[in-house]
This record gives C-alpha cells, structure tokens and sequence, in this order.
C-alpha cells in the first residue's frame, strides 16, 4: 500500500487533482476500514452511515495531514475515533432503554458472514461483550493482523498497554466462551 499512498498523497496534495486523489483513497480504504467499523458496530447500514461520514471528515481535514504520521495511521484514526464517538453516543442512550446487547445479539445471528457455526457465534458475542477499547484491539490484532506498533501508532497509545490490554481481552474471551458451554 506504500506506493498508493505515495500516488494518493501526491494526487491529494494537487489542487487539480484532489478529488481524483480522494477517490483513490476511498477505493483503496474503503473495504479495510468498513471492516474494522462493522466489528466494531455489526449493523450493516449504521456502519455504512459511519463509513460515508468518515470519508466526509477524512475530505474535510485533508488539508490538515501534514506528514507528521504514516497516511494509513491518519485515515484509520480518524475511522476508529469517530466509530468510538458513535459508541460513546450510543451508550449514553442506552442507559435510558434496555435490551442493547440483545439486538446486537440477534444482529450477529442474522448477518450472514458470521457462520452457522456455534463457535464462531460464541466467540463474536463474547467480543460484543467486551468494553469498547478492548473490543477494539481485540479485532485490530485479530482480525486484521495489525502489529502493536502499528495500532499504537492508529490509537495513539503504547505497544505495552496494548498487549496488556490484547491479553485482558483473550482472557475475557476465553472465560465468557468457557461459561457458555
């Protein structure tokens, strides 16, 4: 991804070339990021909602990328900080009504790329429990390989607390599966 970042970076930085730079961007982010957000929110349309409005801050602080980070820590900060607001958003609502972890529950069961498989199922609602951080790493590590580098770099934190925190997260895991069964 380093040359297209490169290639992106160059086009973005052009005036008469930015909203082809943007559209690279989106091309090449687009499915990356709408993975790490629905893991995170697991409703389709509400993650779509939050990918369309990352892109449109993405647009809106390009100007302010000055270099200081990789590209892809930039874009992945600014999806992972705005999926955590909504998360932030929806609890305070949740503390008025009940049943939210039971939707997003049912919400798992139904989504056709969660198999059949108990296991599997076992394993996504044990993440869904998990506290937002933790949920977080948890999947960044997990499920898209990241390095403790580069999600301390994306969530402006220490590879030291990130293990520890990877490491509470395998243990929450492995204790709400074990009390399943």
């Amino acid at each position: 991804m380093q040359t297209d970042e490169k290639l992106i970076l160059s086009l973005i930085q052009s005036k008469d070339q930015k909203r082809e730079g943007f559209r690279l961007l989106v091309q090449s982010y687009e499915k990356p990021l709408y993975s790490v957000i629905r893991k995170m929110i697991i409703d389709h349309d509400e993650t779509a909602d939050l990918l369309q409005d990352t892109f449109i801050k993405i647009w809106e602080k390009l100007d302010s990328f000055k270099g200081d980070a990789q590209f892809y820590t930039w874009v992945y900060r600014i999806a992972i900080n705005h999926c955590l607001q909504h998360l932030k958003k929806q609890k305070r609502r949740r503390m008025w009504s009940t049943g939210y972890e039971e939707e997003k529950i049912a919400q798992l069961q139904a989504t056709p790329s969660i198999s059949g498989d108990e296991i599997q199922l076992k394993l996504q609602k044990a993440i869904l429990k998990l506290p937002d951080k933790q949920r977080l790493v948890f999947n960044l590590k997990y499920y898209e390989d990241m390095s403790y580098d580069q999600i301390a770099r994306i969530t402006n934190t220490t590879s030291g607390a990130l293990r520890a925190t990877y490491h509470h997260a395998v243990k929450k895991i492995e204790k709400m599966i074990q009390m399943d069964t």
